[in-house]
């Protein structure tokens, strides 16, 4: 059995000068992680604070693996230089600076493993809770959010985390051309993965935002921008008769 054939679960962790975030949370994943898996951490540049400590945890960690962004700037395209390295069945798109969400990795892995196409995680259903950040952050995910839940057919309470675990070998049919900044493209998949039909799952998860500290990236209007643009397509990509709309935590995921 080669390498690839060994490896279920790749988890990509873009980062941006985050050394002290990736230092623990490398270690925090290959504590907790069970299954057979890898870890790339992408950069945008290679001369980004974080590659030392990559290089320095690649020599511990035989899995974990630096991967130079050769896509473009920006969260999307170093997800997208991941997803042309990894090696995985699955594939789950992780922040470098959140520890709470690791212990959902089990419960979405078992989602994946019965059946769904599509998993995410949820701060806003039970069990989920969200704490630190920006006030303003926090107000305007939540807001969309609840807002997108009454508007919508979307099986899911949190479409716009970050936190999303896939087969690899549907990546390629998400269409990111209206994509937009910083982490929207991740409602983006939310959408697409209900539109085309799969089977989709949701699990809640503690996150604590900036946990390590250090200032964020956003950049409150074009972060505004994209995920309004985001609504908007999931408004006419979801209208309330789309489908039924489930309103468990953890949705079935093997057919009726």
């Amino acid at each position: 059995m080669n390498e690839e054939n060994k490896t279920l679960l790749s988890i990509l962790i873009p980062v941006r000068n985050e050394p002290e975030s990736i230092l623990i949370i490398v270690k925090v994943l290959e504590a907790l992680v069970e299954v057979p898996h890898e870890l790339l951490i992408v950069t945008d540049n290679p001369t980004d604070t974080t590659v030392p400590v990559i290089q320095s945890l690649s020599q511990k960690y035989k899995n974990v693996n630096h991967v130079q962004n050769i896509m473009g700037k920006g969260v999307l395209n170093a997800v997208r230089s991941g997803i042309e390295a990894a090696r995985g069945k699955y594939v789950l798109i992780y922040a470098a600076d959140e520890i709470g969400p690791v212990l959902a990795i089990p419960k979405m892995l078992d989602l994946m493993k019965k059946g769904c196409d599509f998993v995410s995680g949820t701060r806003y259903a039970k069990g989920g809770k969200r704490y630190g950040g920006s006030l303003i952050g926090h107000l305007l995910s939540r807001t969309a959010n609840a807002m997108f839940n009454l508007a919508t057919a979307t099986a899911l309470s949190d479409c716009t985390t970050g936190l999303k675990i896939f087969r690899r070998h549907l990546f390629h049919k998400f269409d990111f051309k209206s994509a937009g900044s910083g982490w929207s493209f991740a409602f983006d998949m939310a959408i697409a993965a209900q539109v085309m039909g799969w089977k989709i799952g949701e699990v809640p998860i503690v996150s604590i935002d900036r946990l390590f500290g250090g200032a964020s990236s956003m950049r409150l209007v074009p972060w505004v921008r994209s995920y309004i643009s985001c609504f908007l397509k999931g408004l006419k990509a979801l209208p309330p008769w789309h489908s039924p709309k489930p309103r468990l935590n953890l949705l079935p995921c093997q057919d009726e």
